[in-house]
């Protein structure tokens, strides 16, 4: 049901009656309507079908996906009921006619909150439908939702399946559960279990199902990405679910995946940026995870993540200054839902704001005297431990994420960019050593050349401040960009910081933004350079290199082997070559360089067997 939609500011709604719209103008849908992004008021969206049935016995289904804000349905003025989850489908019931006429209207909710407190995406607050609507028909009796959670014990796995079946008409009959590997050689299974309820019920079955020999799902290059399908078939009605089995732990050295060690490289994605294609393309940029703060994904990209064989950190979508016991509510059904897809890795709590780090400083003593007062008066952010505890223990959780000074698990950091210099994260580790268990939020914006640096609306006001202050333009902030990924992520690496996440994926306007590939989705330049540095194998120099000053290189090892290399570098009209070792997890110093003044880029080779890993540095 994409296109032919038209949208607009309601005025007036009471109850169960239509809202009152003043003037309907065109809107797409699935999407995100920019044109009401200072409504303070619901948006209605209004779009006419036709009856979807072949025969008068099949029953018709309208269905949501996506939803953005708290919505309210109504089709040929009949009120059909409300929805507030935007990671649950929203589906109702109703007797067509010829032609139908469907209205939602979308108002604010703690959904859209959530998304406005992290004020990185200037229209993705709107209210609206993001995943898209589908109007169809289906039998009398069908299937209605099936829930799946896979489950490793001491000497097996097993698959605990909930299905619901939505009974038309009365039912006694059994429904059959059959298990296949995808695309290897593995064991399936086949069971079947009773389905009876009376017209009208919805007839919950649950069944366990054991799986002997389960090949197990693992990230990127750790191993393959077993999965598996479970087909649920009630008569002539089926429905499937990809699931697959991995045990997940955290410490303070970052993940631990079925045994192994998992130091994460990662990128931050905007709301409404992601896609199957996006999620490949940070594969190719060497991530190994992929953070959804405050909002979640379509149900694809998750798919798509576990067929990369990417980590996701879900962000809980809901308001930082929120309720805690709707948070812990929310935290319990998104586990439900996304549990079968084993790319699902950790859950983030709550998000604190930039404040009181909202305004931009500059470098030097008297910027790090000042970080060091802002740090101090930062909100203590307070125990989210009783959300955390109301979540299944396989699930591991990530309470609060915050900047410097608060009593947070994971730290959002901005070193040249938000204050200081790139090269001050190291004083900034040092003057806050638990910031290298887990560093986010880092990363610089870039603007369009026909995008005003001065119009705050495409990239952010505050990334569009830090631009102005720091006096960049097109071509110096796309400069500035790969300086201050490559030396925030390299040292966070070197000091082996668990779990490092820069900002962000892809930019949500085409003015620009943080992204490293922009909103059409072209590569900038840093695309490859953070690629390059999140290489697992690496050899690294310690700060930013300058023409004419001498630089020390590390070999940064994240994989499970010892390393012997040998490193080639060239810097103008000198070069030179060392010999490195690292063990496993390990991060050794190889040695020093010095490159002329009149150099421009210092090239660094690190030759493992047949492999050549390169890292470069404009000087």
């Amino acid at each position: 049901m994409a296109g032919k939609w038209s949208g607009g500011v309601v005025e007036s709604t009471d109850d169960e009656a239509p809202p009152s719209v003043a003037e309907w103008e065109p809107v797409t849908v699935p999407g995100r309507s920019s044109q009401f992004v200072d409504a303070a008021a619901p948006i209605a969206y209004r779009r006419r079908f036709p009856d979807p049935r072949r025969v008068g016995t099949e029953r018709a289904i309208v269905e949501f996906r996506g939803v953005r804000g708290h919505a309210r349905v109504w089709i040929n003025d009949e009120y059909l009921g409300d929805h507030d989850c935007p990671f649950t489908p929203a589906r109702f019931e109703f007797d067509p006619r010829e032609e139908n006429e469907l209205v939602i209207v979308c108002e604010p909710s703690a959904a859209t909150a959530a998304i406005e407190s992290t004020a990185a995406v200037a229209d993705a607050a709107v209210p609206g439908i993001r995943g898209g609507v589908s109007v169809s028909r289906r039998p009398p009796s069908f299937l209605r939702d099936l829930r799946v959670r896979p489950r490793l014990t001491d000497d097996r796995a097993v698959l605990d399946a909930t299905l619901v079946v939505d009974a038309g008409e009365s039912i006694a009959d059994s429904v059959t559960f059959s298990l296949r590997p995808e695309g290897f050689r593995g064991g399936g299974s086949m069971a079947r279990a009773t389905v009876e309820g009376a017209a009208g019920e919805r007839v919950r079955v649950e069944k366990r199902i054991e799986v002997r020999d389960p090949s197990l799902w693992w990230p990127g290059k750790l191993g393959p990405q077993h999965r598996y399908t479970l087909r649920a078939k009630f008569g002539d009605d089926s429905i499937e679910r990809s699931v697959g089995f991995r045990r997940i732990e955290r410490d303070e050295g970052g993940f631990v995946v079925n045994g192994h060690r998992l130091r994460a490289r990662g990128l931050t994605v905007l709301p409404d940026t992601a896609d199957q294609e996006l999620v490949d393309r940070a594969a190719e940029a060497n991530a190994n995870l992929l953070r959804f703060p405050a909002h979640v994904p379509p149900s694809a990209v998750y798919d798509a993540c576990d067929e990369a064989g990417l980590l996701v950190w879900q962000g809980l979508p809901e308001p930082s200054d929120g309720d805690q016991e709707r948070a812990a509510a929310t935290g319990e059904r998104m586990v439900e839902h996304f549990d079968r897809h084993p790319s699902f890795a950790t859950l983030g709590i709550r998000e604190i704001g930039p404040d009181p780090f909202d305004s931009p400083l500059g470098s030097g003593l008297r910027a790090k005297l000042a970080i060091r007062w802002r740090a101090w008066r930062a909100d203590a952010a307070g125990s989210w431990v009783a959300v955390e505890s109301t979540l299944p223990p396989h699930v591991d959780a990530i309470p609060v994420t915050g900047p410097p000074g608060t009593d947070a698990d994971a730290w959002a950091i901005s070193p040249g960019w938000g204050y200081l210099d790139p090269s001050d994260v190291e004083w900034l580790l040092e003057r806050y050593p638990a910031i290298a268990r887990a560093a986010v939020g880092f990363g610089a914006a870039t603007v369009r050349d026909d995008a005003g640096v001065d119009d705050d609306a495409g990239i952010g006001e505050l990334d569009a401040r830090v631009l102005r202050a720091r006096g960049l333009n097109a071509e110096s902030s796309r400069t500035h960009q790969v300086a201050v990924l490559k030396t925030v992520a390299e040292s966070l690496r070197r000091r082996g910081c668990g779990i490092v996440v820069a900002d962000a994926l892809a930019d949500a306007s085409s003015d620009g933004g943080r992204g490293v590939i922009d909103a059409e989705g072209t590569a900038k330049p840093a695309y490859e350079a953070l690629a390059e540095s999140f290489e697992p194998i690496q050899t690294v120099v310690d700060g930013r290199p300058t023409a004419g000053e001498t630089a020390t290189l590390h070999l940064v090892n994240d994989t499970a082997a010892a390393v012997e290399a040998a490193v080639r570098w060239h810097a103008g009209d000198r070069d030179g070559s060392l010999a490195a070792s690292a063990d496993a997890y390990a991060r050794t110093e190889v040695g020093t360089v010095s490159a002329p003044r009149d150099a421009d880029e210092l090239l660094v080779e690190l030759v493992v067997g047949d492999r050549r890993i390169r890292n470069r540095y404009p000087l």
